[in-house]
């Protein structure tokens, strides 16, 4: 196993990362109602295709990490969560530029895809609404060197955040024809 690298403090780390995530999901929630009338000079759709690319980085991250893991290679396991992490906070900036830039779009799909899009849009809303102290708090297990509680909570963590990643590339890929510049 690992040398932890936090000391346990989880007075102090509950408050920390139920802060965080209420400060990151407000701000989503707040910022999603504003748009900025400003021309960068190239198409805003791009933070679209970057928020894509980390999700699908992401999602190869945590498959990678969970084979790591059972491979009981604990350090890899360890970088490569830290980065998805990292990716994560790049994804966030790159999600609330584009909802800055370019506000809502409405999908076009009709029949059956529309039900298909609009299911994988609410759970992956849903989901990405409340993992971030999920996964917040799996690192913190990990990083205190309780592993045990670390590997009880990963066991729904790393699924559910698994989804909100693939199904993240999954709305891209539906809602991106209907992109206007």
């Amino acid at each position: 196993m690992l040398v932890p690298v936090l000391k346990k403090n989880d007075k102090q780390a509950r408050l920390l990362i139920f802060t965080v995530s209420f400060v990151v999901f407000a701000a989503i929630a707040v910022l999603s109602r504003v748009k900025l009338q400003v021309d960068l000079g190239f198409d805003i759709h791009v933070f679209a295709l970057i928020n894509a690319i980390i999700n699908s980085a992401v999602s190869i991250l945590l498959v990678l990490a969970l084979v790591a893991v059972k491979s009981k290679n604990f350090v890899l396991h360890k970088r490569l969560m830290l980065t998805a992490i990292l990716l994560s906070v790049l994804f966030l900036v790159s999600y609330i530029a584009h909802h800055l830039l370019a506000g809502d779009t409405v999908y076009g799909g009709e029949g059956n895809i529309r039900y298909f899009y609009y299911f994988i849009l609410i759970t992956h809303i849903f989901l990405a609404a409340i993992i971030l102290p999920f996964i917040l708090f799996t690192a913190y297990r990990s990083l205190t060197g309780e592993y045990a509680r670390h590997k009880k909570l990963a066991r729904y963590t790393w699924p559910l955040w698994l989804y909100v990643s693939v199904t993240g590339v999954l709305v891209y890929l539906m809602i991106s024809p209907y992109y206007s510049a």
